[in-house]
């Protein structure tokens, strides 16, 4: 069962299609796997259907959008049950052409392996890439020049913030430091969006950050 869900703006924004192509996947990779999302964007999806069809006749708050996302993010979490894999693995197969496991990983710094996806999406700002950190591995600590967007795909991860699993969501920002590590059996797979490179804060490894991208 997911655990970290994106916010109720970030579901607003989707729900509007208002969000980048990378970001919208992101979510929509997270809504695939969990039902309480769904909910809730689908609820959104309603809710915006009825005001474009009475908007000539409707006059709306300047707080309605606060009042909505107050109530969104105020729904309580529920129990899912397993879903099946199925749909996830058809998109993430639509937009790799393989599995994730047996793409050309290149290796980064120690336990790191990388994959720059970003041309597939062309036109947007954002850098896409697909991190691999091997089971029991650790990633160099790090905090951000940006913001970076991550769904877990594969595995599960430990930071300072808790653990997060396969299908869980997370956003990170400048006032963000950590250092991940890959919990389980298996390799973490992660698919992030990232507005700036990171910024490596390990004592050597800062010596680095002139040549990262």
């Amino acid at each position: 069962m997911t655990r970290h869900h994106p916010d109720g703006l970030s579901l607003m924004e989707y729900s509007a299609g208002n969000l980048s192509e990378p970001h919208a996947l992101c979510i929509r990779l997270h809504l695939d796997k969990c039902s309480h999302c769904r909910s809730r964007v689908d609820t959104l999806d309603s809710l915006g259907a009825v005001m474009m069809e009475q908007q000539p006749k409707v006059s709306v708050s300047e707080t309605v959008f606060d009042d909505i996302l107050a109530r969104i993010d105020d729904l309580p979490s529920v129990q899912q049950p397993a879903e099946k894999a199925a749909p996830k693995v058809s998109i993430l197969q639509k937009l790799l052409g393989e599995d994730i496991n047996k793409l050309p990983w290149k290796r980064q710094l120690g336990d790191v392996s990388v994959l720059d996806i970003t041309e597939k999406f062309p036109g947007q700002k954002e850098q896409v890439v697909l991190q691999k950190l091997v089971a029991g591995g650790k990633a160099p600590a790090h905090t951000h020049r940006g913001t970076e967007t991550t769904i877990v795909l594969q595995g599960a991860f430990a930071d300072q913030k808790g653990v997060f699993n396969q299908w869980d969501f997370v956003v990170l920002t400048e006032e963000d430091e950590h250092k991940p590590v890959a919990v389980g059996c298996e390799d973490c797979i992660t698919l992030s969006v990232l507005s700036a490179p990171v910024k490596l804060t390990g004592t050597f490894t800062r010596l680095l950050n002139p040549f990262i991208r």
